[in-house]
């Protein structure tokens, strides 16, 4: 009988043990969830939300590896980025793709997946040269039943991540980062608006100028090159006498296309006034310059515009600067207000010497 109370006294101990230890792995794993949400949601812009996630992952979970995969198919996200003068190489595990069948089967996850690393199946989340795992966790990350990307989670140990574990914790975590991804970008999206042309959907003249600032700011500090271009539309005025006025938009607009068709990602276009247009041509000298300036004019000269019933000839004329870092005691406002009005002078030689045209003014 004793031995029959002392083995029922044992079993009650092992069980109430048991209850403590899982009682204290949920109240680790609610105090993990509620640091993790108050990690990403107090983050206030996208630099500081994509440290976060690679920052609160990777120590206090022990992984050797985090990525997050992003969709951009129109390479909004990463203009947003360019222009928030975030550097790419900074993120070298920041991935984005233009398309869903980029990610081959991932594409259809919809919840996270666990297991060994498998170079033909999620090595797409791995790319050369960051570090290749022994074992995975890919978690999805969904908003209004779309995929807006994913997070890649590797261990060198190839027991870390195996298909037996729960998941729960992970789908809670991927919600709250997709909540707040979605968010600062759509802030960023609002700042954004508030400096673009909304007939063009390029920069607007407030943008532009503060991106001067930034570039000229960047340029002394590299000692490089800066240029910039000063576009007008040739006759824009009698396009809209004769046309009409929703006609020199459509030509506006078309312009805006054909002018950021030539440029990098890094090159800034702004509408500025009227039939005007400012891009920015960073670490570009003045000769490189002036080929991107007649790229861009035999692009708009050369392929009539087609809108509606109309097909329009429509050409422009270029004038080009580059900065002179060398003037002697030229504050960042005086030496970009400098630039610009070479390049509106050079635009004039442009104008005067017949139209749709490139002419260039250098200050070194």
């Amino acid at each position: 009988m004793p031995n029959t109370q002392q083995s029922e006294n044992l079993q009650l101990r092992e069980q109430l043990a048991l209850l403590i230890e899982q009682a204290r792995r949920n109240e680790d794993i609610l105090r993990r969830h509620q640091e993790f949400d108050l990690t990403f949601i107090g983050a206030s812009g996208f630099r500081e939300l994509i440290e976060s996630i690679f920052a609160a992952l990777s120590a206090p979970s022990e992984l050797d590896v985090v990525t997050l995969a992003m969709l951009d198919s129109r390479y909004e996200i990463r203009r947003i980025l360019q222009d928030l003068n975030i550097d790419l190489s900074e993120f070298p595990n920041l991935l984005f793709f233009q398309d869903a069948d980029e990610l081959g089967a991932l594409k259809d996850l919809m919840r996270p997946a666990l297991g060994p690393f498998d170079q033909t199946g999620n090595g797409v989340l791995f790319p050369s040269p960051v570090t290749q795992p022994a074992s995975v966790a890919l978690v999805p990350l969904w908003r209004h039943n779309g995929l807006i990307g994913l997070l890649g989670l590797g261990s060198l140990d190839d027991s870390r991540f195996t298909v037996s574990m729960g998941t729960d914790f992970l789908e809670h975590m991927a919600s709250i980062v997709a909540i707040c991804l979605e968010n600062v970008i759509n802030i960023e999206r609002l700042k954004h608006l508030g400096l673009m042309d909304m007939l063009t959907g390029v920069s607007n003249r407030r943008y532009v100028e503060q991106r001067l600032t930034e570039e000229i700011v960047r340029t002394r500090r590299r000692a490089g090159d800066l240029s910039c271009l000063y576009i007008d539309i040739d006759f824009f005025k009698q396009i809209n006498d004769r046309y009409g006025h929703q006609c020199g938009d459509e030509v506006l607009r078309e312009v805006a296309t054909r002018v950021k068709a030539e440029l990098r990602l890094s090159d800034t276009l702004g509408r500025f006034g009227g039939e005007e247009f400012v891009v920015l041509l960073p670490e570009t000298q003045l000769s490189d310059a002036c080929n991107v300036a007649e790229r861009i004019r035999a692009g708009i000269a050369n392929h009539p515009f087609v809108l509606g019933q109309e097909t329009l000839q429509v050409s422009a004329s270029i004038g080009v600067a580059v900065i002179d870092l060398a003037l002697p005691d030229q504050s960042i406002e005086l030496l970009g207000q400098r630039m610009l009005a070479e390049a509106d002078q050079a635009l004039y030689c442009a104008k005067k010497a017949g139209r749709n045209r490139v002419r260039a003014i250098s200050q070194a």
